[in-house]
Formats: structure tokens, C-alpha cells, sequence
């Protein structure tokens, strides 16, 4: 019972910074906020919730659609789809960030309701085909609906479909396979390159002395590392107040320059999430020394 509660509080505290408390089948209310879908810039379109990104890539082969988040919010997600003029049924490709439930939870019925294939990092397939946090696989309320994964991906695969391409990046630590995806977009003239990043907290992950999985603070500092050298003009991520997406919309809706063309957010958000990572490490250690 102890582990449990420590696990979400640290869900709370580290992951998704809400208010309130996560509980078995009570998650964080803006997780389940709907929220008026709205295009970034050029073919790639916000249709999550307030609390939990999920991604609308247009093409015209069909599209693409990075994360389903709870399958609370898949109706309303398939309502967004809708309401910015394409059709759900149009969707080919499933893509994930990570295969955590709150981003994930949605996926196995939108894959049977679109006859999508699904491709996946092989870091993280087990997780989602058995539908279960890595390491946690006795906590009922981190499960989710297993989704079969079609096409198995590594570091530098691309994924393409009526002429858009998208790059895996996999960056673990977060999860084993957790996957960064870049892409070009046009905005205002100019291709700019955007990243849809995975995630570098540490949410409820244990680093020490019994680690969510083998190597995880290795891999969470290699990934430190390599997102160091890497470069965004966009930067999105998987919870809306990552990237500070209510401030951006609010600006984007006055008109003027992209407020999501940042090039300068990258590295600012690398570090202050490599700083968050060293001082939960350093708690872990501290406490199993105790």
C-alpha cells in the first residue's frame, strides 16, 4: 500500500503538476477537460485535452495520429478529428510517445475502429501489447488496454506517408522505448523543424535502489546528452503545461509571429528536466541509505 501511494504522488508532484490527487480511477480532472482543437502550424493539429496532448498530422495519402490518451477522452479526441474537417476514418498510422496509460489508453480502439497500423519502439512493444507500466505491472491502475504493435521501430526509422515524413528518435528513461519524433513543418515561409518529444521526468519511476528497469538512470543520462546536440524551432511534448501551451494558444489566437517557434526552449527545457532528474536521483539514494 505504501508503494502505491508513493507512486502517485510522485504522478502528481513530477508528471502532470495538476492540483488534486491521482487515485485509482479518479486521474487528474484536466486530463479529461476537452479542449478545442487548434492547428500548430501547417499539416500538425492539437487534438488532445487541457491535460493530455495528442497529435493530428495530415496528409493527403491519409493521416497520422501521435498518442490516444485515456480512452475517457478518445470519443472526444475522434469529435476534435471531426471538427477540424478530416475524417477519423482517414487515419493510417498510430504513433506513440510512450508507452505510459495516460497516453496510450486510447489506442487499441481507435486502431480497431481505423484499421490503423500501429508502429512502436521495440523498447517499448512489451508494454504496450501486455498493457502495463515496466516495473509496475501490479499496479491495476497504471494498466491499459493492450494495443498490437505492426511495425517495430529503432533509433532513426522513418515513418512516411503522403510525402511527410517523421523521424523516431528513441530517447529512454522515461519509459524503456520512449520515443522523440521530429518533422519539418512550413510556418510563416520557412520550414522550421518541430519535435514532439517524448518525456524526461521522472513521474513514477523508482531510479534506486530497485530501478523501474534495468540501466534506467543510464539511459536517462544518455538521453540528457543526446537531446543536448538536438535542435527544435518547435517544441511540443506530452502534457500541454510542458510546453506551456495555454500561453502560446492564447498568443496564436491575437495573430502576429508562431508563438510555438521557439528555438531557444529546447535546451531550457533539457536542463531544467536533467536538474529535476539529478535531485529526485539523489532522494532515491539518500532515503535507500537511510
Amino acid at each position: 500500500m505504501k508503494r502505491l501511494v508513493l507512486i502517485v504522488a510522485v504522478i502528481v508532484g513530477l508528471a502532470v503538476l495538476a492540483a488534486g490527487g491521482v487515485t485509482q480511477g479518479a486521474p487528474p480532472a484536466n486530463w479529461l477537460t476537452p479542449m478545442t482543437p487548434f492547428r500548430v502550424a501547417d499539416n500538425l493539429y492539437y487534438v488532445g485535452s487541457k491535460g493530455l496532448s495528442a497529435w493530428l498530422i495530415t496528409t493527403p495519402g491519409g493521416h497520422i495520429v501521435i498518442d490516444a490518451p485515456l480512452d475517457g477522452n478518445l470519443d472526444r479526441m475522434k469529435l476534435n478529428i471531426e471538427t477540424l474537417g478530416f475524417k477519423v476514418s482517414d487515419v493510417k498510422i498510430l504513433l506513440n510517445s510512450h508507452a505510459h496509460f495516460d497516453h496510450t489508453g486510447g489506442l487499441a480502439r481507435l486502431k480497431r475502429d481505423t484499421g490503423a497500423i500501429m508502429a512502436a519502439s521495440e523498447g517499448d512493444r512489451p508494454a504496450l501489447e501486455q498493457g502495463v507500466y515496466p516495473g509496475s505491472e501490479d499496479q491495476d491502475f497504471l494498466k491499459f488496454e493492450p494495443v498490437k504493435v505492426d511495425r517495430v521501430l529503432k533509433d532513426g526509422d522513418v515513418v512516411s506517408l503522403g510525402g511527410v515524413s517523421l523521424t523516431a528518435h528513441v530517447t529512454p528513461g522515461h519509459s524503456p522505448g520512449c520515443t522523440t519524433w521530429t518533422l519539418p513543418l512550413k510556418v510563416d515561409g520557412q520550414v522550421r523543424q518541430a519535435m514532439i518529444y517524448c518525456s524526461t521526468t521522472v513521474a513514477a519511476n523508482r531510479l534506486a535502489p530497485d530501478p523501474q528497469y534495468p540501466g534506467i538512470v543510464a539511459d536517462y543520462r544518455r538521453t540528457f546528452a543526446r537531446l543536448a546536440t538536438m535542435k527544435a524551432d518547435i517544441f511540443l511534448a506530452p502534457h500541454p503545461e510542458q510546453f506551456d501551451m495555454a500561453a502560446k494558444l492564447a498568443r496564436l489566437n491575437k495573430g502576429g509571429p508562431n508563438p510555438f517557434v521557439d528555438p531557444g526552449e529546447l535546451p531550457v527545457r533539457v536542463a531544467q528536466s536533467r536538474k529535476a532528474f539529478e535531485a529526485a536521483l539523489a532522494k532515491q539514494q539518500k532515503k535507500a541509505a537511510s
